[in-house]
């Protein structure tokens, strides 16, 4: 594996929510140039390392957000006061999606689910 497809992978594996393309330019703006590290990101969720989504903040846009592949599926919870994610813990839609599947008759291969609001901290400084 490439040095840049490596370091990547630490710094997604280290982090402790999803990061974006944005934020890993930014870790190594003095290491890789940016068009580096969107092919190791790239090369490593085609490789089956990484998992990502597509998330729009308001305050950073539409991006797409990269976390290590785990065997147990998850979701995340983003908070739109302080951008910080807060994992939600296993997947608990798993037999959701295969019973309305299985009366659509489709077949589902992956699903991505999110949620945004305030998380506690931020909800603990707003005013009363």
């Amino acid at each position: 594996m490439t040095k840049a497809r490596t370091h990547v992978l630490e710094a997604i594996a280290q982090a402790k929510e999803p990061i974006s393309a944005r934020q890993l330019c930014g870790t190594f703006q003095r290491e890789f140039d940016p068009a580096t590290i969107y092919r190791a990101l790239h090369y490593l969720e085609e490789k089956g390392h990484l998992d990502s989504f597509i998330l729009h903040c308001s305050e950073h846009g539409t991006e797409r957000y990269y976390v290590l592949h785990m065997t147990e599926h998850r979701h995340w919870f983003h908070c739109e006061r302080c951008h910080r994610f807060t994992d939600l813990g296993l997947c608990r839609f798993d037999e959701l999606v295969t019973r309305m599947s299985a009366e659509k008759g489709l077949t589902v291969t992956s699903h991505t689910f999110y949620a945004t609001g305030i998380c506690a901290a931020c909800c603990a400084q707003m005013p009363r």
